[in-house]
């Protein structure tokens, strides 16, 4: 755009909702647009504009309709937004010829109706935006850059600049016309005597998000970044650029986040060019992208660091390829060639400089991880590889989607960092009994004075849920409130509540089912203990009944391991909150009566994390749904040895379920039908023991992947890993890991 300082069009605009300093924090669309021409080297003024904006949504909020004046029908009257631009475009250009000029700045009083209304709506409306609104100056800081001392820039207005140079204010009525005139009046008055101001620069919208890679030494300003949260999965860094559209992200600022199985969570940090960009962008909290909201929080530059932040040259040479197009491939057989991928990918979607398009991602001892990272140099040729998402290559299917700078690097500093050979720390937890009482779960009963929650919101607390109940609340049994938290420990949006009879649990779920708590309605079920400890087992609870977890005991080998070994009633009548097997195991002891209660350990939790394994003693209060923890299955030997320690005490000396004298090694990677047989004859010649081998399961009675082996010595354990890791299990590659 040619010389601003020629020719402004000051610019105005409202939204159907909040204005002035929260314009666009509502997401509101905008309702009315006024303009008017300056040429200031002749200080002539041209003719005002004023237009109503047809929303698509017909509704004014009330502070809206007090501050415009403007009422439903005057806008429902109205031409929509694309059509107002185009009357914007074709009025300020025939009055361009008419003063001469060929080029012109907006000129604005505040930048949020740039940024914060009209590109995010634009955005989601798909409009092409003239280039004129990709630059603009800002009235409030040239007014500062003249007068300094008049005062901090967020806190000067209109009537308070006006008032400093003298001038009197604008006595027009109409709301947008009075802002545009005080605007006019103000610039004429600070670019003549005895001011003589030099509009010296704009600012700018960036047109789009460039990605890039960020250096661990890099500094990173805590004031510049922000956590958004909630994000659908299958999002880009593009798809988020263009929900902070008009707020400019620093390149390469945006860093997807992953879980520890290097799938994305759904969150994102985000990097801003300032702090004021950033500011913005926490207005924006619980806007939309689509359908879902999106929580946005401050952060800070170390957490962006450890996101995205990297040091590897290749992540370096592979990213330094300027505008290209990265997907993610997951799945990969192990053993797929550079050839092999690019064939799967076909000749409708050529890898940009072919195989060194590709960065394959391993392990440090060089081993493939089943991930690679592709560029393409245009959309195009990355929209015809997304077509091959789910389709076989080899035996497997290979998973596309859209990746990032950012993410690229994570990954490869996730798989980098993994220890060629890891060792599991030795458990500090001492063998404890278990106990079978606990003062706040109560033992399970069919009778259903218990009612279930479902659909709170995360941030809600105790507190919450009582108000909730409102007069309800008396009738709750003393430590009656469970709330359900997920692996995390952040709360699920369940909660199960103890009344103090049928009767009461009754009543609330008449009376309070889908009441709303925090603009969220929350259901309420009826039930009993027991429906409580099958639905925290994985079961679900509705008001069409109820449906059984798909395995009665989760926690244990399948059914087919353990059927010679019948458990009693008064033992483990519910796997409710089964431990998961931990580096040295517990023996159970007899509980002193014989009530049917679940077994847990005490509130003493303990945790380590190492190669994505949960070594963790949950204890129930609060309660932890097992459905979303990642439990291992407690050996057959286990349950043979607390059966035999229920019907003849005297046997439990003798049959302990104490490891073995040896070294563990833990074997990832197996296929689903592995079996014990199987992993012996991989290990054929090292004389391992079938009972030495164990198998770890999921909820499903399916092989999760992994098992754990018993070696006679350490030093035979890591002989076998060392040797054994090249080796293929039935044509598919396994990793081998020593646990100290």
């Amino acid at each position: 755009m040619a010389s601003h300082s020629d020719t402004l069009v000051v610019f105005f605009g409202a939204t159907a909702g909040a204005n002035g300093g929260k314009l666009g924090s509502d997401e509101r669309e905008i309702i009315l647009l006024v303009w008017q021409i300056v040429d200031l080297h002749e200080k002539k003024v041209g003719k005002l504009h004023r237009c109503l904006v047809k929303p698509d949504t017909f509704e004014l909020t009330e502070q809206c309709k007090e501050e415009t004046g403007l009422t439903l029908e005057e806008v429902a009257k109205a031409e929509p937004l694309d059509k107002v631009l185009q009357q914007f475009q074709q009025s300020v250009s025939s009055e361009l010829k008419c003063f001469g000029r060929s080029s012109y700045t907006l000129c604005v009083n505040s930048p949020l109706v740039i940024r914060q209304a009209l590109h995010p709506e634009a955005s989601k409306k798909n409009l092409v935006l003239p280039e004129c609104f990709f630059s603009f100056v800002d009235a409030k800081k040239e007014f500062h850059k003249c007068c300094p001392n008049s005062g901090p820039v967020q806190k000067l207005t209109l009537s308070s600049m006006l008032e400093y140079v003298g001038l009197p204010p604008v006595s027009e009525e109409s709301v947008g016309a009075r802002e545009v005139r005080s605007m006019v009046q103000l610039l004429l008055h600070i670019l003549a005597e005895p001011y003589n101001h030099k509009i010296s620069c704009a600012e700018v919208v960036n047109y789009k998000f460039d990605s890039g890679t960020c250096s661990k030494t890099e500094p990173v300003d805590s004031e510049t970044v922000i956590r958004a949260r909630g994000l659908p999965w299958q999002s880009s860094d593009q798809d988020i650029a263009r929900f902070f559209k008009g707020l400019n992200i620093a390149k390469g600022g945006v860093a997807l986040c992953l879980n520890n199985q290097g799938r994305r969570n759904g969150e994102a940090l985000v990097r801003f060019i300032n702090s004021e960009h950033r500011d913005l962008a926490l207005e924006r909290h619980k806007h939309h992208m689509g359908s879902r909201y999106i929580e946005v929080y401050k952060a800070t530059g170390e957490e962006f660091l450890k996101i995205a932040g990297g040091t590897s040259n290749e992540v370096a040479q592979f990213l330094s390829k300027e505008n290209q197009v990265i997907i993610r491939m997951r799945g990969l057989p192990f053993t797929a060639t550079p050839q092999e991928v690019l064939s799967f990918l076909g000749p409708d979607s050529p890898v940009t400089d072919g195989a060194e398009g590709l960065l394959f991602v391993k392990y440090p001892d060089g081993r493939p991880t089943g991930d690679a990272f592709v560029l393409f140099s245009c959309e195009e040729y990355a929209q015809n590889a997304l077509k091959k998402h789910k389709q076989i290559l080899g035996k497997r299917y290979i998973e596309l989607f859209r990746s990032t700078a950012a993410e690229v690097q994570q990954v490869l500093n996730r798989y980098l960092s993994t220890p060629l050979i890891s060792t599991l720390p030795p458990s500090p937890v001492m063998p404890l009994p278990m106990l079978a009482t606990q003062p706040f779960l109560p033992a399970s009963s069919t009778v259903r004075d218990c009612v279930r929650l479902r659909g709170l919101p995360y941030t809600a607390g105790i507190e919450d849920i009582l108000e909730f109940m409102a007069e309800h609340t008396v009738d709750i049994k003393p430590h009656g409130v469970h709330m359900v938290l997920n692996q995390q420990g952040r709360p699920s949006g369940d909660a199960f509540i103890q009344m103090k009879s049928a009767d009461k649990a009754f009543m609330v779920s008449q009376k309070c089912h889908k009441k709303t708590m925090k603009d969220r309605y929350v259901e309420v079920f009826q039930c009993s203990t027991e429906e409580m400890s099958i639905v925290l087992m994985g079961g679900t609870l509705n008001r069409s009944g109820l449906s059984p977890p798909p395995c009665k005991l989760p926690c244990l080998s399948p059914p087919t391991a353990y059927q010679a070994f019948p458990t009693p009633p008064t033992l483990l009548p519910e796997a409710l909150y089964q431990p998961p097997l931990l580096a040295a195991p517990r023996t159970p002891h007899s509980a002193p009566h014989t009530a049917a209660h679940a077994l847990y350990y005490p509130p003493q939790p303990h945790l380590y994390m190492n190669m994505n394994m949960n070594y963790t003693a949950y204890y129930p209060s609060p309660p932890v749904s097992p459905s979303t923890v990642g439990y291992f299955a407690a050996p057959p030997g286990a349950v043979a040895a607390a059966v035999a320690a229920q019907s003849h005490p005297a046997a439990a000396a003798a049959s302990s379920v104490l490891p073995q004298p040896g070294a563990l090694v833990r074997m990832q990677g197996l296929p689903y039908n592995t079996g014990v047989k199987d992993i012996l004859s991989f290990f054929q010649g090292y004389q391992l023991q079938p009972d030495g081998v164990l198998i770890l399961y999921n909820f499903s009675g399916q092989c999760n992947g992994e098992a754990l082996i018993t070696f006679p010595s350490e030093e035979t354990a890591r002989h076998a890993v060392v040797e054994r890791s090249n080796h293929l299990f039935y044509g598919q590659q396994v990793h081998l890991a020593l646990c100290n």
